[in-house]
């Protein structure tokens, strides 16, 4: 049963904006810009792995798609985890080309493609963390001890691997490709045999999952280092991207293409929740979209359709019913 379905990333779209809004000078704009492409390449795989798991079998596993968890200062991020009455499982997946070498002995992932090689962090590793992490979630809520498994799932169907090292004969049973997933299934299924959850355990825990998942805002400005004062503000244009536009008569004029645009502060809010806060003020609106009147600030963001509350007056602030909004 498919609980949590796959969309976009909440990190694509933080990484996104954050490229729409620093400078393309500034020090960390070409590695956000490369953690993005990685990113936006790792959720093709994951929507391509998607395809092997309609062969699971029917009712028998909660199915739940790039979960972030909190784990301090940091989020546990999951790309798929399904959850049985006998086990859970992990799936780590990675969509990467050409030659990708699991070295057992020093703990590397090596990608090596056109002659060219490339570290990355060791995978068993991360699915180690997530595994242990699991466990203690579990231990903390009181529920009963499930084994928790982990695979390392390769979605490009041109690339090859190869496990390396000492520990060769443990790592090479949770790497495989995705065309050969549901042999690992059945491998999983015989060795786990009596259920441990309950369907109502089951519910439970997909409920307190989905309740936890969540990104902060902030996660990604603080790994590189960013703060608001980095970030460019304004309206964006609709049609040719130029900033910032003007606010005249509560609409949005382009100097540059000469067009008016409704709902072109729509965008703006958006880059707002995503990067600096998931609420925002009057005041905040004016200065982050360049509005002179806190009238029309006020229309334009009570037509935005975000939550308030209607009895304050003095301060108020909006927030998106959901994020992504």
């Amino acid at each position: 049963m498919l609980i949590k379905e796959r969309k976009i990333p909440l990190v694509i779209l933080i990484l996104e904006a954050l490229c729409r809004r620093l400078s393309p000078n500034h020090p960390k704009y070409q590695e956000i810009q490369e953690e993005l492409g990685r990113r936006r390449a790792g959720f093709q795989g994951e929507v391509a792995f998607d395809y092997y798991l309609r062969f699971l079998p029917k009712d028998k596993y909660m199915i739940l798609h790039d979960l972030n968890l909190p784990d301090g200062d940091y989020n546990c991020q999951i790309d798929t985890l399904l959850i049985s009455p006998e086990y859970a499982l992990i799936i780590e997946i990675k969509n990467m080309a050409g030659k990708l070498v699991f070295d057992t002995e020093n703990e590397q992932f090596i990608q090596i493609n056109n002659e060219r090689e490339k570290g990355y962090p060791y995978p068993i590793t991360q699915a180690e963390r997530h595994q242990e992490y699991l466990r203690k979630l579990l231990k903390e809520h009181k529920y009963p001890n499930i084994p928790i498994e982990y695979e390392v799932v390769i979605s490009n169907s041109y690339s090859t691997y190869v496990v390396t090292g000492k520990n060769t004969h443990k790592v090479k049973p949770r790497v495989c490709k995705a065309d050969v997933f549901q042999k690992k299934i059945s491998y999983f299924e015989n060795q786990h045999t009596k259920p441990v959850l309950e369907a109502r355990d089951l519910r439970k825990l997909c409920r307190l999952l989905m309740k936890m998942n969540t990104v902060p805002t902030s996660y990604i400005l603080r790994k590189y280092g960013i703060n608001k004062h980095n970030l460019s503000i304004g309206v964006f244009c609709p049609c040719c991207s130029y900033f910032p536009m003007i606010e005249k008569r509560a609409k949005w004029f382009c100097p540059s293409c000469k067009t008016y645009s409704k709902d072109a502060h729509i965008s703006a809010l958006m880059d707002y929740f995503l990067l600096i806060d998931s609420q925002i003020t009057n005041q905040q609106f004016r200065d982050f979209c360049h509005i002179t009147s806190p009238h029309t600030s006020k229309r334009f963001l009570i037509s935005a359709n975000l939550s308030y509350d209607p009895e304050t007056k003095k301060g108020r602030s909006y927030s998106p019913k959901t994020i992504p909004w």
